[in-house]
């Protein structure tokens, strides 16, 4: 349900209070050979939880929508008679086109790649904070390989995300990378595969463990299998820890706040394409096309996590493609703004929860499957209507096609009167073929408009 300040304070106070409880929990994924890791990191990690959350969520959804206005504005200035009917990126031959507030930052200056910290300016929704690893110095990614968990080649993607500096990291040509166990990705770094095709598969995924700051951006991600763990190095540093068994998720983002996943392929792993879970906020998933997958976006790990009512993410402008079933996403607690996206395929559901978060659906578009039974969009767990009725879900301005419905429950969004203006609409749900058109990793080519 929405929050007044009173609420607000509330969640708050609950988070400290399990936040002391959890961590001993969280370290237990971990044998660390360093207690002063945990030192050092706790108390850095509780702030940035905290400055990542915002009190009054319809700020930023009422921000993020004036943006997504602006851009279809100004697009509309420029050529209004452009044909944007459809046809998504790999078919486009004609000039460059940003159709999204994200995109239209950055995507059609030539000089990206002399820029490429440009990027930071880009982010919007709840993850607006993230800057990744601007304050830091480029890493090339000149090898491919994976052999050394303990001491990392140089050169190599895995040395890159555990130096103890921020540094944004960049691949010297395409490449396709077997992770022999989770890359364990530090604070403050920018992965961007710009420039490049590079595929992470039929080895681990990225996992973002207690920490802060990190853009994943611009890679293909699929065929990401489980590993048992093993002795890794996660910080430069410090020693290396145990780590436990990864159940093959391709981005699972752990305790941490202010993260950015951007123009990411996802497709057939093991366990999830996205899972965000244990206190994490401060998230914004943006512009990916994710197929071929059960169990697709995780938001909350279980019902008995109270702590994740701080959980707050924006899903928006991605493309839910071919050959999903479920969980587009599956929510617990927290605040998840799920705007502008396209969902164009679903088996079971598309939206679904348990424990009472609130959704806000704005300016999707959501074609339902041809079977009967499967065309609503939601999909409510673990209660009976008397009580999800009042779980605030709600949707405005989506576009339902083939028989696809939206129950909604709560009642209509009660922002705060601390929120700015009043709340911003979205755009409609027609609009999301022009938003969601280049998806998924892109073709960057140096020197041209990406």
């Amino acid at each position: 349900m929405a929050m007044g300040n009173d609420g607000v304070t509330k969640v708050t106070l609950i988070f400290l209070a399990t936040l002391a409880t959890i961590i001993p929990r969280l370290e237990a994924n971990f044998n660390f050979t360093s207690e002063e890791i945990i030192n050092n990191n706790k108390e850095l990690l509780r702030r940035a939880i905290l400055d990542a959350y915002e009190p009054d969520p319809y700020n930023v959804t009422s921000e993020f929508n004036l943006h997504v206005h602006k851009a279809i504005e100004e697009d509309d200035h420029i050529s209004t008679r452009r044909a944007l009917n459809g046809h998504k990126n790999k078919r486009y031959k004609g000039p460059c086109m940003a159709t999204n507030p994200i995109d239209r930052c950055w995507r059609c200056r030539p000089d990206w790649a002399a820029d490429r910290k440009r990027l930071v300016r880009c982010v919007k929704g709840f993850g607006r904070k993230t800057t990744g690893g601007l304050a830091g110095r480029i890493y090339v990614v000149t090898d491919p390989s994976d052999n050394d968990l303990v001491n990392p080649k140089i050169g190599t993607l895995r040395y890159g995300v555990i130096q103890d500096e921020p540094l944004w990291i960049i691949f010297q040509r395409s490449m396709v990378i077997n992770l022999q166990q989770e890359l364990l990705v530090s604070s403050h770094k920018t992965i961007d595969g710009r420039g490049a095709n590079v595929q992470i598969t039929g080895g681990a995924g990225i996992s973002l463990f207690k920490v802060e700051n990190v853009i994943v951006h611009n890679l293909r991600i699929h065929h990401i299998v489980p590993k048992p763990g093993g002795l890794i190095r996660f910080n430069s540093k410090f020693p290396p820890g145990f780590r436990t068994r990864s159940d093959g998720d391709a981005i699972s983002i752990f305790n941490s706040a202010n993260i950015w996943v951007d123009h990411i392929s996802l497709s057939n792993c093991a366990d999830g394409l996205v899972d965000v879970i244990q206190s994490s906020t401060g998230i914004t998933i943006s512009n990916c096309h994710l197929t071929h997958h059960d169990d697709v976006m995780l938001l909350g790990g279980n019902d008995l996590h109270v702590q994740d009512k701080i959980m707050q993410v924006t899903v928006a402008f991605n493309h839910f493609g071919q050959g999903l079933i479920q969980r587009m996403p599956r929510t617990r607690f927290g605040f998840v703004h799920v705007v502008n996206n396209d969902y164009t395929h679903w088996l079971k559901y598309a939206i679904g929860g348990s424990s009472g978060p609130t959704i806000m659906s704005q300016g999707n578009r959501f074609i339902a499957p041809d079977d009967q039974p499967f065309k609503e969009i939601t999909h409510r767990d673990y209660a009976v209507p008397a009580v999800w009725s009042q779980w605030k879900w709600t949707t405005e301005m989506d576009l339902f096609m083939n028989g696809a419905r939206f129950v909604a429950s709560g009642g209509p969004p009660r922002p705060p009167p601390t929120v700015i203006g009043g709340l911003i609409k979205p755009k409609d749900g027609t609009f999301v073929t022009r938003l969601t058109r280049f998806t998924g990793a892109l073709q960057c080519i140096v020197g041209r408009p990406c």
